[in-house]
């Protein structure tokens, strides 16, 4: 009895201390006002892992939620805003010295997505729906009696993945923002378990709407 009043005290205890500076969430703005482009912005970014494997990310990311949370810290109020996004990847990679692991993958997932007032950005981002084609040298195989050259030789694979990273947005810019992620990709089945990849993507986001005239006069 004592023990379960006591986690009861310090469950209050601790939701009290976190909560007491937060405001009230702001009204969020209205997306529906929003059109299709001022909602997405296009990414692209150099992916790899440096040393072996290098290569190409294309993607675009959907503005699918947006809240904005204040909160005050020693007299200073401080605004973040959170996000959620439906995203798409298309990417190349390559060994070039081998082109023993030459693949294209594409997937798409959700972002959640953190920035603070001074523009500083904090992502999760998570793609269950993945694939990955891997492409093997020039290939031959034995048919009857004739060994015959293979059309496009490799593997195909359900590829997951997982991504977190850090951002800097550029409000106004034609160039909205640059990015770092830290990329796991599981690809399965592989032989006989699974391939676990890791990779550096460093890129930049950017939106097609065009600035009205008001805003570039600002």
């Amino acid at each position: 009895m004592k023990l379960k009043l006591c986690t009861l005290c310090l469950v209050v205890f601790t939701k009290t201390a976190f909560t007491q500076n937060i405001e009230p969430t702001k009204k969020p703005p209205n997306l529906s006002s929003k059109s299709f482009l001022e909602r997405t912005e296009f990414k692209v970014a150099y992916s790899g892992s440096i040393f072996w494997n290098n290569g190409l990310n294309f993607g675009a990311e959907y503005v699918l939620k947006e809240t904005i949370k204040t909160k005050n810290r020693r007299g200073e109020e401080r605004s973040n805003t959170h996000q959620f996004l439906l995203n798409g990847n298309l990417g190349f990679t390559t060994n070039f010295s081998t082109s023993t692991d030459t693949g294209i993958f594409t997937n798409v997932g959700i972002t959640w997505r953190r920035t603070n007032k001074k523009g500083k950005q904090f992502s999760i981002e998570f793609n269950p729906f993945g694939y990955y084609r891997s492409f093997l040298p020039e290939t031959y195989e034995v048919n009857g009696n004739n060994v015959e050259k293979v059309f496009l030789p490799g593997r195909s694979y359900y590829a997951p993945s997982l991504s977190v990273g850090i951002g800097k947005q550029r409000p106004g810019k034609k160039i909205t923002g640059r990015y770092f992620n830290i990329n796991f990709m599981l690809r399965t089945p592989y032989n006989a378990g699974n391939l676990p990849t890791f990779n550096l993507q460093y890129g930049f986001r950017f939106n097609l709407k065009k600035k009205k005239r008001n805003e570039e006069i600002n």
